[in-house]
């Protein structure tokens, strides 16, 4: 391997700390897998109930005065509009237009791929039961654009959207201090077909699109990560009946690598940091059974840190993140199960033979030549995923997300004297009287009839 891959400096790990996972106590286990704090102090639950009872009570004036507040903008137009996505269009790199285009068809591939499709089985002769689909009506997504903006995001939400076919799609990203949107998130909604993109940003934009405003509608559902505020924002109204459902509950970004000790440490390294440079509270974590490598990786991160742009966000992101010993790759699969990562990469030996040992991630990367990168931009997998834990019980954003299941059921009287009589005795067991009468009058009528008939 070229020597610029594997390469081992006398620096500093960069406060990333070191733990031998068979060493630690339950207790100390528990701590060593807990994540950065994620902030839902008492203080943060009343601004944004602030935040909202503003929107709902004094709509579009509330949104204007509070992206002055906090994105320090002053809106005249909350909508953007079809001049606003000319120009971001006609402002755009060639290049960058090329790369959304490529990235898009990726996506749409495997999203259109792994849709969910309509089923009919007849359960039993004369009962059939369907499955049938049909689109949420109006979604909302939202797009982060704090430290940076992100397109991508615009990708992995507007083309699922896009495929359910949601007869509206409306889609809320922060404005910069002039009061534009980014051109890229721009395109990227023009592209994948959002009907109405909104300059709004944090707890006010989740607010917007949960209640509706004069100019923002009510939408039926949300989408998308986002700081805090916003994470907070969305469990608020999505447990108020008259708010909106919300894709999944999340925290900080991610990611769990496990590396044995044939892996590059360039790369484990490079993958470390390409998460922690999201944002101060990310986090990484690296399981391995060689101690040699977790030296390698330690040295390797702090070189490739101190040549980021974003080096002070990776820093403090790589303080609350770990570097852990782990006896065996059986046990570093254990771990990472308990931890259940948004991101999981297994750069081992024969990644592919561990798959099935994989019980809670959120996205999953195999072997030294698949980075986290391209499922955050164009590999065609979905990069809005559960985070926090939460992938223990939520899957990432897919075309079924923006989707309903409707089952239907159709008895011919064939049908009704094959499995009446089941429901019959099961209505009774519950003393549910009505629901057995429902089922013997018509029976009954049925009999009476076939007499009739009779010679």
């Amino acid at each position: 391997m070229n020597q610029a891959f594997s390469r081992v400096a006398n620096v500093e790990p960069a406060g990333m700390k070191r733990l031998d996972w068979n060493a630690l106590s339950d207790a100390a286990r528990v701590e060593a897998l807990a994540r950065p704090s994620q902030s839902r102090a008492m203080s943060l639950r009343h601004g944004v109930e602030e935040i909202i009872s503003a929107v709902r009570e004094e709509g579009d004036d509330a949104l204007r005065e509070l992206s002055a507040k906090y994105d320090r903008c002053t809106l005249d137009a909350i909508e953007v509009s079809e001049e606003e996505f000319a120009a971001a269009e006609a402002a755009l790199d060639p290049e960058l237009k090329k790369a959304i285009m490529e990235a898009a068809g990726r996506i749409e591939s495997f999203h259109r791929a792994a849709a969910l499709q309509p089923v009919s089985v007849e359960t039993a002769p004369g009962v059939l039961v369907e499955r049938v689909l049909r689109p949420i009506t109006r979604v909302g997504l939202y797009v982060p654009a704090g430290s940076a903006p992100l397109p991508s995001t615009a990708l992995m939400l507007g083309v699922p959207a896009g495929i359910a076919g949601c007869r509206e799609v409306v889609m809320c990203s922060p404005a910069r201090a002039d009061g534009s949107c980014d051109e890229a998130v721009l395109y990227v909604a023009r592209l994948t077909g959002v009907h109405k993109v909104f300059k709004l940003g944090g707890a006010q934009a989740i607010a917007a699109m949960a209640y509706g405003t004069d100019s923002v509608p009510k939408c039926d559902k949300l989408f998308g990560p986002g700081n805090a505020w916003v994470t907070e924002a969305k469990l608020q109204v999505s447990g108020d009946p008259e708010g909106a459902a919300i894709d999944m509950p999340a925290g900080p970004s991610e990611v769990l690598v496990i590396a044995d000790a044939d892996a590059s440490a360039a790369f484990v390294a490079a993958d470390l940091l390409s998460q922690a440079e999201h944002g101060p509270d990310s986090q990484v974590i690296l399981l391995s059974p060689s101690s040699e490598k977790l030296d390698e990786v330690a040295a390797e991160v702090a070189l490739q840190c101190a040549a980021l742009p974003r080096r002070d966000i990776a820093e403090k992101a790589l303080a609350q993140s770990r570097l852990i010993r782990v006896e065996s790759m059986a046990q570093a699969l254990d771990v990472s199960n308990r931890y259940a990562p948004e991101h999981l990469i297994l750069q081992v030996t024969d990644p592919r033979s561990w798959l099935e040992s994989i019980e809670s991630a959120g996205s999953v990367f195999l072997g030294a030549w698949t980075p986290e990168s391209v499922g955050d931009y164009c590999s065609g997998s979905n990069h809005v995923l559960p985070t926090y834990g939460y992938a223990r019980s939520y899957s990432g954003v897919s075309v079924a997300s923006f989707q309903k299941q409707i089952t239907v059921q159709e008895v011919s009287p064939e049908g009704l004297r094959n499995i009446g009589p089941c429901a019959a005795t099961l209505a009774a067991a519950e003393q549910l009287e009505a629901h057995r009468r429902a089922v013997l009058m018509r029976l009954a009528v049925l009999d009476s009839a076939a007499g009739e008939t009779r010679p």
